[in-house]
């Protein structure tokens, strides 16, 4: 008979307990937690109650946390025992039996440790912060096990860990990605290359594909550069779509009825126009910082595709992160309201609807002596002259092109159109999924952002929807993802991105 062997010793569970910018963050965060307990200060309810009416996506948010919590916590019971979970954890709600109101303030009548250094350091309990902060520490001295405060707010992180409470920023959707660090970089980065023959090199170039085996490693979608191994100087851009397929570029122009004409200034724009104008790749994620052509050659392609038929409408957001009010504030009509946030998509649409200026000579030509001797006949005018318009005005009121907000996507589903989605680097992972998934047959949509221009306080450069949708869906066939490294505004514009 063999030896007995001893029993491990059951692992404590974890105590996790969210602040309230988590749950904003994330909706579905109180069920990321494995087998372990997740702590819900009651301080929390009375913040999102606080948030529910704003028609925000903060606001909208809040309302799936408590559409979300209403479906766990069904009785009484519930709240009081905590409801178990489906990955074996446990939820939970924190009524901190420490916490006192007399009519006018709050008072932590605990003598711990932690919470006497609180009450010496952060003593005003009407702030929710420092509530949420002394549930924590309640939650440490109750409980056996770990217990972190996981917050989204630097601050209250900072705060929590004076009192020697554990503290950590939600991370369940953090994202590892090398391009975030290399289009943040201040010099341009090359793409990446796979080095042939010269005679490979010359047969991609007299036909439109080729089949590599050592290519079959990249992703679906992934652009590179076929280059001649002996002489690295030649290249071909390429687009590996699976199993070692190569294809040539397609499309290195814009081209606007009654309007102007854009070609790719480098190679990360060629890489960018052959997505936007392949039907099969149905979404698009780019990188890239000011001045890289992020938006110009979104509503460009876009526009011109609108034009000839291959899609019935072009829709264009903004990620809106005010310093004031929101856009209910503004008069109007959505158009209205999101015209100051868009504005950068109506100046790319002034300058391709525009068309270029005659040469100076031309408009100074002098007329024949006939000419300027003959009477001028005007025909009268019946009322003071209308200024003319902007140019892209016709197409929004034939609903060729429709400014959206992020908040009024929600349950809609959109088919056959271009959707160009300007700041996504704002974007929480909950919302990305949101919007990707409203997309209908026959439509597409290009999310665009600079990671080093986050102003979102829930999200960081590794953890906004913009890289958690690229990281989560590359691979597929219908998907791809661009680097913009070189910036084509103005010299003053690149420099001032680089060194500022």
């Amino acid at each position: 008979m063999p030896p007995k062997t001893a029993e491990a010793p059951a692992r404590s569970p974890k105590h996790y307990i969210l602040d309230t910018n988590v749950l904003i963050h994330d909706p579905g965060s109180p069920f990321q937690f494995k087998d372990n307990v997740v702590w819900l200060p009651v301080e929390v309810f009375e913040e999102l109650d606080r948030f529910k009416s704003e028609s925000s996506t903060r606001g909208a948010n809040a309302r799936e946390v408590h559409r979300r919590l209403s479906e766990k916590f069904r009785t009484a019971d519930d709240m009081k025992h905590g409801v178990k979970l489906e990955n074996n954890g446990l939820l939970r709600v924190w009524l901190n039996p420490l916490a006192r109101f007399d009519g006018k303030d709050w008072q932590m009548v605990g003598d711990s440790p932690k919470l006497k250094l609180q009450r010496q350091l952060f003593p005003d309990m009407t702030v929710p912060d420092n509530r949420i902060i002394a549930a924590a520490c309640a939650v440490a001295d109750a409980e056996k096990g770990t217990a972190i405060l996981v917050t989204k707010d630097l601050n209250v992180m900072l705060k929590a860990r004076t009192l020697g409470l554990e503290a950590e920023d939600y991370r369940t959707d953090r994202v590892d990605d090398i391009d975030i660090r290399k289009t943040m970089r201040t010099k341009d980065e090359e793409y990446e290359s796979l080095d042939v023959s010269g005679h490979t090199v010359q047969a991609f170039a007299s036909q439109d594909a080729m089949v590599l085996d050592k290519a079959a490693n990249f992703l679906a979608n992934h652009y590179l550069l076929l280059r001649n191994e002996e002489e690295t100087t030649h290249a071909i851009p390429a687009r590996h779509t699976a199993g070692g397929e190569l294809h040539k570029l397609r499309r290195d122009r814009i081209t606007i009825r009654n309007g102007r004409w854009l070609s790719a200034l480098n190679l990360g724009q060629r890489f960018f126009l052959d997505a936007l104008y392949d039907p099969n790749i149905t979404l698009i994620t780019v990188y890239g910082k000011a001045g890289t052509g992020k938006t110009l050659l979104s509503v460009g392609a876009a526009l011109e595709q609108v034009q000839v038929g291959d899609y019935e409408k072009l829709l264009i957001t903004r990620v809106i992160m005010p310093t004031g009010k929101d856009i209910g504030f503004l008069p109007g009509g959505i158009s209205e309201k999101m015209q100051p946030w868009v504005q950068p998509a109506f100046d790319a649409l002034e300058l391709l609807l525009t068309r270029p200026r005659k040469p100076e000579q031309f408009e100074k030509k002098k007329q024949s002596q006939r000419k300027q001797d003959e009477p001028q006949h005007h025909a009268p005018q019946s009322g003071p002259s209308k200024p003319p318009g902007r140019p892209w005005e016709p197409l929004i009121a034939s609903g060729q092109i429709e400014i959206e907000a992020i908040t009024h996507i929600r349950g809609r589903s959109i088919p056959n159109a271009i959707f160009i989605v300007d700041e996504a680097q704002q974007l929480t992972p909950h919302e990305a999924k949101t919007l990707i998934t409203r997309m209908g047959k026959g439509a597409k949509m290009i999310l665009i952002g600079d990671l080093g221009q986050i102003d979102n306080p829930y999200v960081d450069a590794h953890t906004n929807g913009l890289v958690y949708a690229r990281n989560r869906l590359q691979g597929q066939p219908w998907m791809a993802h661009i680097n913009l490294f070189k910036g084509e505004r103005s010299e003053m514009a690149e420099v001032a991105a680089n060194l500022m």
